[in-house]
């Protein structure tokens, strides 16, 4: 099919209303989460990305089904744009037998190998060489796919960031590192953890390209995602693309939020991206407003049949306590 809105060639006009759909997806999941933690239903913690939905959608929208991501401790967005099922995952933090790691894994440990997902994780920062140690393999293997790699403003101020990037620049490396800024880590700024207007401007310190996009635009993300990819794909080497994105919600379950103003939130909740999308495809008349509500309606229903599947799964047997654990 022909281009859609200067997009790569496979976002077709189908491809952008499954984009809709899937931001809402995102967003019902993390709110239904959000929603259990409350009323204990769901024990350990999570961190929600209600309000990030374009970022995961947008950069895994530009990626071949060959290629892989490296997730975060904010992650169910990356893992549901990769195709993960929101039925496992749920069953995953109920802690069901279902779920992606038989319940044993909880929120940040989801992985969906089959699919290109190699995993969330709970260190800050430890995704980062993973994803460069999947970029090698590619290199070395000429298997040809890309890794995108997903981290937080904070993990930039980790040495597992620096030494990646290092390392990914040196040996040319097919793998697109993406910081998800969303101003904050934990109760601290950005802005006062790191002395520079863009984290994106450390990539001239390593040799690559630096970017920085607007995380509430998705047709802005897929393509300077898009180009980053094809050009690692070409054995460009690899790139850092900013995300400026905002977290709705606090750092984990127990957040209140008392470092930033409402004021702040209001303003952040007025980009939202999934708002700004619907207008956008209604504007050039991919949908109509009964249609992105229909598809605003099965994303939550979607999540709602993910609820039941998890509550009418069995919980592991005591038996079962010592297997798949590795020490």
């Amino acid at each position: 099919m022909e281009k859609t809105f200067n997009l790569p060639s496979h976002i077709t006009t189908d491809k952008l209303k499954d984009l809709y759909k899937q931001m809402w997806l995102i967003r019902y999941f993390d709110e239904k989460v959000d929603q259990f933690f409350a009323k204990g239903l769901i024990h350990g913690t999570t961190h929600l990305c209600v309000g990030q939905e374009a970022s995961a959608a947008g950069a895994i929208a530009a990626l071949q089904d060959i290629d892989k991501i490296t997730s975060t401790h904010r992650g169910h967005g990356h893992c549901i744009a990769k195709g993960a099922r929101t039925d496992k995952m749920m069953a995953e933090l109920f802690g069901r037998v279902t779920g992606y790691c038989k319940g044993k894994g909880g929120s940040m440990h989801i992985a969906d190998l089959e699919k290109g997902n190699l995993g969330a994780n709970g260190i800050v920062g430890g995704g980062i060489p993973l994803a460069v140690g999947a970029a090698l393999t590619s290199k070395m293997k000429n298997e040809g796919y890309v890794v995108l790699c997903f981290f937080g403003d904070g993990a930039s101020n980790e040495g597992s960031f620096h030494e990646s990037l290092n390392l990914a620049s040196i040996w040319g490396l097919p793998v697109v590192f993406i910081c998800e800024n969303n101003q904050y880590g934990m109760s601290g700024a950005a802005k006062d953890m790191i002395n520079i207007p863009d984290i994106a401007d450390r990539a001239g310190s390593y040799g690559i390209k630096g970017e920085v996009v607007d995380g509430n635009d998705l047709v802005e993300i897929i393509n300077t995602v898009y180009d980053a990819v094809e050009d690692a794909r070409d054995g460009n080497g690899p790139a850092l693309i900013e995300v400026k994105t905002y977290r709705w919600k606090g750092h984990s379950k127990s957040d209140a939020k008392k470092y930033r103003t409402r004021e702040e939130e209001q303003e952040w909740r007025s980009k939202d991206g999934i708002k700004r999308f619907k207008e956008l495809l209604i504007e050039e008349r991919v949908l109509t407003e009964e249609l992105a509500e229909e598809l605003q309606q099965e994303a939550k229903q979607e999540i709602e049949d993910a609820v039941r599947f998890a509550e009418n799964s069995k919980e592991p047997s005591i038996d079962t306590l010592l297997e798949d654990v590795y020490a």
